[in-house]
This record gives structure tokens, C-alpha cells and sequence, in this order.
């Protein structure tokens, strides 16, 4: 009995300072973690029931980083309320305008290009 009241105040201390050390510095509650840290080092007991009630991160939806995607659980094509076409007519006529637009910027990218080696074949000392 005696060995419980020392091992599970030290199990609990471990237990809540790999939590709030693994734990987001965005997520913690209340305090920085490094106070948490502190707390639970210098007041194992009341600190680790401090960091269950108040400072653990509440385990909903994570928020992503600033730098982060969001992945989606289905492959794109799988994905449920993805829209799917209806009137083949319609996707036709859509994608023959894709078509003339994407040849119609070949066609403009090719006379600019023809342009920039027109006029860039003349004397190095006429360009000012």
C-alpha cells in the first residue's frame, strides 16, 4: 500500500510531463508550456492534476499550422458530393472551349516568342 501512495504520484507526474512536453506550444491551455513543464517538475502532485484539469489540450478537431494542408480522408475522385456530370452535351461544348483557349494562348505565346527573336537578332549596340 505504501509503495502505491510514492508510484502513482510518479506515474501520474511522468505520465502529464511526456504529455505537456509532446503537446503543441499552440494547444496548451491557460499557461506557456514551459510553465507547465516547471509546474509539473517543481509540484509533481498538484501540478500534474493542474495539467489534466486545466493545461492539457482539448482533443477535438487539431488546427492546422500556418504552413500545413488539410488532407482529405477520400482520394479525389472518390470524395462523396463530388460533383459528376450530367449532360454530356454540355461537358462536350466545355471542353472544346478549353481547347480553343489553350490553343489560342499557344498561338500567342508562339508570335511572342517569334517577336522577342526578331527583334533581338539586331546589333548588339542599337539596344540602348
Amino acid at each position: 500500500m505504501r509503495i502505491a501512495l510514492y508510484l502513482v504520484p510518479l506515474v501520474l507526474a511522468v505520465f502529464c510531463l511526456v504529455q505537456a512536453i509532446t503537446s503543441r506550444e499552440d494547444e496548451v491551455r491557460h499557461l506557456g508550456k514551459v510553465w507547465w513543464i516547471l509546474l509539473i517538475l517543481f509540484f509533481p502532485f498538484i501540478g500534474s492534476i493542474a495539467w489534466l484539469v486545466a493545461g492539457r489540450p482539448v482533443r477535438g478537431p487539431r488546427r492546422t499550422g500556418p504552413h500545413e494542408r488539410s488532407a482529405s480522408a477520400f482520394p479525389e475522385y472518390d470524395r462523396p458530393g463530388r460533383f459528376a456530370a450530367s449532360d454530356p452535351a454540355a461537358d462536350e461544348e466545355f471542353l472544346k472551349k478549353v481547347r480553343e483557349r489553350a490553343e489560342e494562348q499557344r498561338r500567342r505565346a508562339a508570335e511572342q516568342k517569334k517577336r522577342e527573336l526578331e527583334g533581338g537578332s539586331g546589333d548588339p549596340d542599337d539596344r540602348a
